[in-house]
């Protein structure tokens, strides 16, 4: 089993450990590239430059999948130039559109790369959901052996577990199939494991806040397009794009926000029927 990596350039601030999370940028290598009439490069800046004028820098940052639309590699290496922009750890991992090979080759041996963190006073678990040339995701026997044995080594460490899909009901008919299709064996890890506090996740771009047995549940508007909340068929949202911030406090609790770009001017097409 990988051991946990507390990275040096983690500068943590009490009373809080503040994450920054921003998913679903679907970049591609043309810089003109579009999804849905959004330019995904030009959005994914103004969120950042959001981000940027909040009054305190994260102490990390998570990009929870859909990293790259067209899977390129020169898609992951615009994103790794655009996080050069933080000081401190950006940890990727893959979403249903990602090629993970590709997307590894460009991390490799970066803090991107890590599993997980000891940090603040959590543990924080990054899983691999995506299932290739799938929408829908997964986690594997592997995935889910990595995550009991985390838990079991640390049972009194607040924890927090981010991954790509959906893990439970989000009200939107037309994800239902496209969710994490085992969600119960996840579950089932997680029974009786008090210490994990929050999930979150990406995939559905749009703000989900929830509780299941004690623990946050947690997705994130998209950087580029977002989908319309509580919608039978796929339809999209004119909302701004956005990102959320966590903050976690060694005690076990937490406080988060979503906030949105909604002074970026963009185009989307409101009327497509997917893509």
């Amino acid at each position: 089993m990988p051991s946990p990596v507390s990275p040096e350039n983690i500068a943590t601030r009490a009373p809080s450990l503040r994450i920054l999370q921003l998913t679903d940028p679907h970049l591609m290598a043309d810089p003109e590239g579009t999804l849905l009439g959004m330019n995904t490069r030009e959005s994914l800046d103004a969120v950042i430059a959001l981000a940027k004028r909040e009054p305190h820098a994260p102490d990390l940052v998570i990009a929870s999948g859909d990293i790259a639309q067209d899977s390129s590699e020169t898609a992951y290496r615009v994103f790794q130039e655009k996080m050069s922009v933080y000081s401190c750890p950006v940890i990727w991992f893959p979403g249903n559109h990602d090629d993970v090979e590709v997307m590894h080759e460009v991390i490799a041996g970066t803090n991107a790369e890590q599993r997980r963190l000891l940090v603040g006073g959590w543990q924080l678990i990054f899983l691999n959901s995506a299932v290739p040339g799938k929408v829908y995701g997964a986690l594997s026997s592997g995935e889910l052996s990595f995550l009991n044995d985390c838990l079991a080594e640390h049972p009194e460490r607040p924890t927090l577990i981010a991954f790509h899909h959906h893990p439970v009901d989000v009200n939107c008919t037309w994800m239902s199939q496209i969710g994490l299709t085992n969600s119960d064996a996840l579950m089932a890890v997680l029974e009786g494991q008090s210490q994990v506090r929050a999930l979150l996740w990406g995939h559905i771009h749009q703000t989900w806040d929830g509780e299941l047995n004690g623990m946050r549940l947690m997705a994130t508007p998209s950087t580029c397009i977002q989908f319309a909340p509580g919608s039978n068929e796929f339809s999209i949202d004119g909302q701004a794009p956005g990102y959320r911030w966590i903050d976690l406090y060694p005690d076990g609790t937490l406080d988060t926000h979503v906030r949105r770009a909604e002074d970026y001017v963009f185009t989307v097409d409101l009327d497509s029927q997917g893509y």
